[in-house]
């Protein structure tokens, strides 16, 4: 269905205790903000809108490589969510569809349950949509209120809510579809007249409703998804729910994870059936692996690695923008960085690509069935070709030709007698 999103980002988030302004501290290497915009984008909306206040040219700054269109408006003042909303109008002015609201700070909301509201939303006839969750602990939530038939009239902030009403269970998520010209008609009948001072979105409900409106409430399948971040603390903790949700998704098709509370792989990555994953792995964002690969424990894949099926990436391995071909393996206390690796290549132990001079990076080359001696370094720009051995120990500088041997490294000499000569007393 057509429709356009609105995300408030305009507030400091002071409880993070941060020069940041909260939506763009780093979750997962992506600023907050981006899950819900990606979550949004996925449903193709006609437009995004981010309402940004504070630090608002570094919030576009941080947000400028994404790979579509956003307007932003700025909320000069932080009056509260209705005000912010309002800074929005102009936008607004000629469009008749739904808008979809959201907080710029709940990174767990998913693509399916936006396009679950926005489809409620449109059957229902309402002219605004609430998504609500039950919560054991409603504590710093608004809440939500039903009449006697169970009919939505009103949302309370908690600050303003009776104990009656704090002991409410289904609270307000944030997440909203309006009509967006009845919503800024309702807009414009709020006050400020509350405990905090500010105008909030949520009274919106009730000038709806006492114009004989309809609201309806659609509640998430799982509470987490509503979930906002206000302090360091929950950022960690939604680090980990994506990190869970991802372990989960991936076991389901087929790929064994050791230990899924000590393994952390990026949302976006992809991963073949019949892969295993030891415990105490690491796999960043930009990641590929193939099918039947092994991995860790205690490995770290950086972004733009590529693994081809039947890859074996083993313990304390360290890998960086690079390309690792089939039935390739890197067993253990290797560094690849920036490395295009053949098929069938042997990485010894303690290998390393040198692949920085302190100005530029640079590539290494492997070609197939190479096999790289442990305690080699790589200085790249280097080419080790087809076939070829690396002699143990050696420091390559020079391009290694097909089916050839590698070595360079002092002669061994051994002194005879030097151990009892050190013995003697002085």
């Amino acid at each position: 269905m057509e429709f356009s999103a609105l995300i408030l980002a305009a507030g400091k988030g002071t409880r993070m205790k941060s020069d940041l302004p909260k939506v763009i501290h780093p979750l997962l290497g992506r600023p907050l903000v981006e899950y819900g915009i990606n979550a949004v984008k996925a449903l193709q909306p006609e437009q995004i809108c981010l309402v940004i206040g504070h630090k608002a040219s570094l919030v576009q700054e941080k947000l400028a490589d994404l790979p579509f269109p956003l307007n932003f408006v700025i909320q000069k003042e932080q009056l509260g969510t209705g005000h912010a909303v309002q800074q929005g109008a102009d936008l607004f002015q000629d469009y008749t569809g739904p808008v979809l609201i959201l907080p710029g700070d709940a990174p767990l909301l998913t693509t399916e349950t936006l396009g679950s509201l926005l489809e409620y939303h449109r059957s229902g006839g309402y002219s605004a949509t609430i998504l609500t969750t039950l919560l054991p602990n409603p504590h710093g939530y608004g809440r939500i209120i039903r009449d006697a038939a169970e009919n939505v009239v009103a949302i309370v902030e908690e600050k303003d809510a009776t104990p009656e009403e704090r002991l409410i269970k289904e609270v307000n998520s944030a997440v909203y579809c309006f009509d967006s010209t009845q919503l800024y008609e309702a807009l414009g009948a709020i006050d400020a007249n509350n405990a905090q001072g500010e105008y909030y979105l949520t009274d919106v409900i009730a000038v709806l409703r006492q114009a004989g409106k309809k609201v309806g409430a659609l509640a998430a399948a799982e509470p987490t998804e509503v979930l906002g971040v206000n302090t360091r603390v929950e950022l960690a903790e939604a680090g980990k729910t994506l990190w869970r949700r991802k372990a989960l998704e991936l076991m389901l098709n087929g790929v064994t994870i050791m230990d899924p509370d000590t393994t952390y792989i990026d949302p976006e990555t992809e991963i073949g059936p019949d892969t295993i994953i030891y415990p105490c792995v690491v796999i960043a964002r930009g990641c590929q692996v193939g099918s039947n690969c092994q991995i860790g424990p205690f490995a770290y894949l950086r972004p733009g690695t590529q693994l081809a099926d039947g890859v074996k990436v083993g313990d304390f391995v360290e890998i960086k923008n690079s390309q690792v071909g089939e039935g390739s393996k890197v067993p253990h206390h290797t560094y690849l960085g920036d490395a295009i690796v053949g098929q069938q290549v042997n990485i010894g132990a303690g290998t390393i690509t040198c692949n920085f001079d302190g100005v530029a990076k640079h590539k290494t080359y492997i070609a197939d069935r190479a096999f790289i001696g442990s305690n080699s370094n790589l200085v790249a720009p280097l080419t080790i070709g087809e076939g070829s051995y690396v002699a143990a120990g050696s420091t390559i500088t020079k391009d290694v030709p097909a089916e050839s041997l590698g070595v360079a490294r002092s002669r061994q000499c051994n002194k005879d007698g030097w151990a009892r000569q050190r013995k003697k007393p002085q």
